[in-house]
């Protein structure tokens, strides 16, 4: 299964295969390495998506559990609810 990168690391790989890419003369390598770039662009885009997301997440449990009080051992609990919120409000979007 594919490890999910750090979006640092998938950066610096854009970076370097757009570098080899410009240097490239044969076009079958150029087009495999910009559909690579692409790729990882893709993957880039679905990182930073899914970290935008978590901390969303993050920071509407922690509303919850402050409005609540700040009670002990529910932080289970405020995280379920954000997330039900998080795609209640992804859906109407």
């Amino acid at each position: 299964m594919d490890q999910p990168e750090d979006p640092r690391e998938l950066e610096r790989k854009i970076e370097q295969a757009t570098r080899i890419a410009s240097r490239v003369t044969d076009q079958t390598t150029y087009q495999r390495l910009t559909a690579w770039v692409e790729e990882l662009r893709q993957k880039l885009r679905q990182r930073l998506a899914v970290r935008r997301t978590k901390e969303e997440i993050r920071a509407r449990a922690h509303d919850l559990w402050e409005q609540q009080g700040r009670p002990v051992g529910r932080d289970l609990e405020f995280w379920l609810q954000a997330e039900r919120d998080h795609q209640r409000e992804s859906r109407n979007d």
